[in-house]
């Protein structure tokens, strides 16, 4: 779907932010947030990543907010695309997964920020003006995670082995945790069933699991407990 403009409102004075979510209501509720203050317009939208792409260099935004989910690519797949060609545009990662697996993994990929949905829609506010001021912005309990990491904490104490996947494997486990099989989750990522097998065995190794039920039962696991906190 195409990105979606922002009629009649021109942008003098403020700082212009461009969203990207596959939620409508998600999109029209930031939209109408942010368009309530006096130092920031929404300028576009967008569901998905290509036509993200195509709209930033159109919108030129100063800011971009970045849903994780999206149907094709998904957010950490855009923003490495982003920065490819935008390397120095802001983005802000907004996503209702668990910011103690996904905040390094979108900092690694050179995001700005990282805020779960379940935050305060102020919260929001505070991050994009923040990055705009040339800060980074996590939550607080995620600052001093990483702090205390970087302090002399262990890191195979302070990370459960989900964090040693890499991007695609835990995409992978995330939908065998939704209750996908190996053809599904195939077609979903437009991978080969061996590729996905293949992903299936690095995953196993890496969480100690010795079968394919064990590995379905951890991923259900997780995905509860990423709902419920």
């Amino acid at each position: 779907m195409a990105s979606t403009n922002i009629p009649g409102q021109s942008y003098a004075g403020k700082r212009t932010v461009f969203v990207v979510d596959d939620h409508p209501l998600l999109r029209q509720g930031l939209a109408l947030l942010i368009n309530q203050q006096r130092d920031l317009e929404v300028c576009g939208e967008a569901e998905e990543a290509q036509a993200a792409m195509q709209a930033i260099s159109q919108k030129k935004p100063d800011i971009m907010i970045v849903d994780i989910s999206l149907n094709g690519p998904d957010g950490l797949d855009l923003l490495k695309n982003i920065r490819a060609s935008h390397p120095d545009l802001p983005i802000l990662i907004l996503s209702m997964h668990d910011e103690a697996i996904y905040a390094e993994r979108a900092l690694r990929a050179r995001a700005n920020g990282y805020i779960m949905k379940q935050e305060a829609t102020e919260k929001v506010l505070i991050a994009v003006r923040r990055i705009l001021g040339g800060e980074v912005y996590l939550s607080d309990r995620m600052a001093n995670k990483m702090l205390q990491q970087y302090i002399g904490g262990s890191p195979a104490a302070l990370h459960s082995r989900i964090s040693t996947l890499s991007d695609r494997e835990l995409e992978v486990f995330c939908l065998i945790g939704e209750g996908r099989g190996t053809r599904e989750i195939a077609e979903e990522l437009h991978l080969s069933i061996k590729t996905v097998e293949t992903y299936q065995a690095h995953i196993k190794e890496k969480l100690r699991l010795h079968s394919g039920r064990e590995l379905i039962q951890h991923a259900i696991q997780w995905k509860i407990d990423e709902k419920t906190g």
